[in-house]
């Protein structure tokens, strides 16, 4: 039975991402036959001529073995033949992945054929995008995306998949889910950085900071505008910014972890969201003209701080729990303020999965996160306090005043 489009697109994506991800490692470590597009191309071919196997028949995949198996064998011997231009073997592999193409298109399967070829011609194209990409990379990127691999498709698929605890709230793989979710969310906006180049422009730093993390992105430019005083607007346009882009993450993940109530809880995160975003342009109009070097330049992924995510995140699953069971709304409110102090995405997914099971209401749901953003907003404050030179203090303390009372006004009027 031939197998739908949409799944073999998630295999071939799948496959060329794995050979792309391998590709990476050896193009980056050491020197090499295959590189970057050429394992792409070889996983690519695999799964092509699995896919073709039943129709044509299960030799199928043992002859493009053989075949790659020989490319590699030749591309090692002119590698050791010390010739001093020594060819790769993407265009080998390319005519190899074309011709399943061509065969795939005369067995009729019209969709892959055109899936797999497309890609071919387009990864074929960026060569240079790509080894770009692999130049900017240091061995701290490189095992933070291994690690990110590591934690996703090795460790997730291990974990148990039951409910532990009171009211069931511990779920292994729903809380080592989370990790794999917020180390993506991080990870994938520090490659964007780095791809961008070490100076971006003030809102790109904003917002590239607010996704990896806004509160060392507060930290580092408060300690800039101290050491450097007319830098003080541009430290306030970018960490009002950085904190902006909290509440778009906020969004996105009760949008992931509880799509179904977005409707009850999105309306007043996205009026704070507005109101935050109307400041945070204020303060760019002041200072648009700059151009900063993003503040956290640490690669926000390892294995330990993963860990310790996902122990905080169950922590407060707990907390929540036992807090509902004890103290009610009020209990809820200490939690969620606690845990807001420097890290939001741990009370938002335990809020969002806690909404999803209807342990709580929607209502008291954006409240916590609210409370817990508002703490956040309050610990940055504090830092700059700290940290900061005057005049980025004063610039903060009406910003973040401002937004402040926006929250508590929500929280005092916005309907139940």
């Amino acid at each position: 039975m031939e197998p739908e489009i949409a799944v073999v697109g998630i295999r071939l994506a799948l496959a060329i991402g794995l050979g792309l991800l391998v590709g990476f490692q050896r193009e980056w470590a050491a020197p090499h036959v295959a590189g970057l597009r050429t394992f792409a191309l070889i996983s690519l071919l695999g799964a092509m001529l699995a896919l073709l196997a039943p129709a044509v028949g299960d030799w199928l995949v043992p002859a493009g073995l053989l075949a790659v198996t020989s490319m590699l064998i030749v591309g090692y011997v002119i590698r050791l033949s010390g010739l001093k231009d020594k060819p790769g073997l993407t265009t080998q592999m390319a005519a190899l992945v074309m011709y399943s193409v061509g065969a795939a298109i005369g067995l009729g399967y019209l969709e892959w054929g055109t899936i797999v070829g497309g890609g071919t011609a387009v990864l074929l194209h960026w060569k240079l995008p790509l080894h770009n990409f692999v130049e900017r990379m240091g061995e701290s990127d490189v095992r933070a995306i291994i690690q990110l691999v590591l934690i996703a498709l090795v460790i997730l698929p291990l974990m148990p998949h039951e409910s532990y605890g009171p009211d069931g709230v511990l779920n292994p793989f729903e809380i080592w889910l989370m990790v794999v979710l917020i180390v993506g969310i991080s990870l994938g906006s520090y490659i964007a950085y780095k791809l961008l180049g070490v100076r971006t422009g003030t809102a790109l730093a904003g917002i590239l900071g607010g996704l990896i993390s806004s509160t060392a992105t507060t930290v580092s430019y408060a300690r800039r505008s101290r050491h450097v005083p007319s830098a003080s607007p541009l430290s306030a346009a970018v960490i009002m910014m950085a904190s902006t882009v909290v509440f778009v993450r906020v969004l996105v993940e009760v949008a992931i972890v509880a799509p179904n109530f977005m409707v009850s809880v999105a309306p007043p995160l996205i009026v704070m969201m507005t109101v935050m975003t109307i400041i945070a342009w204020e303060l760019y109009r002041m200072c648009r003209d700059s151009s900063p070097t993003l503040a956290s330049n640490d690669t926000p992924s390892d294995l330990r701080a993963a860990v310790l995510f996902g122990l905080m995140y169950a922590a407060i699953l707990m907390a929540v729990a036992f807090a509902r069971q004890n103290f009610g709304d009020r209990g809820l409110y200490t939690v969620a303020a606690l845990s807001g102090l420097a890290d939001m995405d741990a009370i938002t997914l335990s809020t969002a999965q806690m909404i999803k099971r209807e342990s709580i209401s929607p209502t008291v749901g954006w409240r916590m996160i609210l409370v817990g953003g508002l703490s956040n907003l309050i610990f940055k404050g504090a830092a700059i306090g700290l940290l900061g030179h005057p005049q980025l203090q004063r610039r903060m303390a009406l910003a973040l005043g401002l937004s402040l009372l926006t929250g508590g006004l929500l929280l005092a009027f916005w309907p139940s």
